[in-house]
């Protein structure tokens, strides 16, 4: 499954791998993003990561499509990409782990 990684050494994909990785601040991200990207696809993306997140924490598939509006076609995706992917969604999962226990509780 890990043969999608071959296209991240073409010049182009790695560019914007190394663009990606450079930002340093969550502003100037969602300003790069919202530019590259469509607000279907940084939606589409959000509710990937959020997918995988639920099915790390083992819910199941009709609470994860009523939470991310996701088909169960493309939540069984994620979790084969999850189970034997190149690693990208365990290490999302992780940083937003690390992220959350960072935050300070929500106030009211």
């Amino acid at each position: 499954m890990n043969t999608s990684l071959n296209q991240w050494n073409k010049e182009l994909p790695l560019q914007l791998s190394e663009v990606l990785t450079s930002i340093d601040t969550v502003p100037d991200m969602q300003a790069v993003r919202t530019d590259v990207l469509t607000e279907k696809e940084i939606t589409e993306i959000a509710a990937r990561l959020e997918a995988a997140r639920m099915l790390s924490l083992k819910e199941t598939y009709t609470n994860i499509a009523a939470k991310t509006s996701l088909s169960s076609r493309t939540i069984a995706r994620i979790s084969d990409w999850l189970q034997s992917g190149a690693g990208g969604y365990k290490k999302a999962i992780s940083l937003i782990d690390t992220h959350h226990a960072h935050l300070s509780p929500a106030r009211d």
